[in-house]
């Protein structure tokens, strides 16, 4: 549920929905082998998804599918 609310956050914030891991990583207080997990998991089911580079660094952002269970579950009001 972290790992959802920090990107549900990063969804609404003005720089576009998509954050790096590491930043992702502090505010849900996951450590990155864990949010990489977790992310795994959410990219297959269609609720984020995530950029990994060949030098180990990423991003993740929520899908449209991933925006509108973020609005379900946090009750935001304009899931796109």
């Amino acid at each position: 549920m972290a790992t959802l609310a920090t990107l549900n956050e990063a969804a609404h914030a003005p720089s576009g929905g998509t954050w790096s891991l590491p930043k992702i990583a502090k505010r849900a207080q996951l450590p990155m082998s864990m949010l990489r997990r977790v992310l795994t998991q959410l990219d297959a089911a269609g609720i984020t998804a995530t950029t990994l580079n060949d030098d180990g660094t990423g991003r993740a952002a929520l899908t449209d599918e991933g925006r509108v269970l973020a609005a379900q579950l946090f009750g935001a009001n304009d899931a796109r």
